[in-house]
């Protein structure tokens, strides 16, 4: 009833053609996650610069330091690119606190689920510094 496949399927045919699968790279889950987290950190160490240049304080200055010295870890002693002047729109500093929050709290989800306790910290320590900083009773004693 039915004719009979005589040719090989597409998908194995390209298979073979690019050979086994160990011809090219792949990367690990922790990896994968090393990337990942480096990457939420870079953004929080990139919108922290920017609220240094607008509003300088010791604490930013901290946490900008401790940053980069984690994303320089999670990339292997590659130091990550700094923001040299600020941004000339001149930002609200409340949306630019709610920005790096949201950036904390990604940078903790991935720093838990790859159990980096160092990095999970200061992703918590700069939350609840961003949480307080848009609270409106921070931003009046200003």
């Amino acid at each position: 009833m039915y004719e009979p496949i005589r040719t090989p399927s597409v998908h194995s045919a390209r298979s073979a053609l690019a050979g086994t699968a160990s011809d090219y790279p792949h990367r690990s889950r922790e990896e994968e996650l090393d990337i990942q987290l480096a990457g939420h950190l870079a953004a929080l160490l990139t919108a922290t610069d920017e609220l240094r240049a607008l509003a300088p304080s010791a604490d930013l200055d901290t946490a900008a330091e401790r940053l980069a010295a984690q994303v320089s870890r999670l990339r292997r002693g590659r130091t990550p690119v700094r923001a040299s002047t600020p941004a000339t729109a001149g930002p609200d500093l409340t949306a630019l606190h709610r920005r790096a929050l949201a950036l904390a709290g990604r940078a903790l989800v991935v720093a838990a689920s790859r159990a980096d306790t160092a990095a999970a910290i200061l992703a918590a320590e700069r939350m609840d510094a961003h949480a307080e900083a848009t609270e409106p009773r921070a931003l009046a004693s200003r």
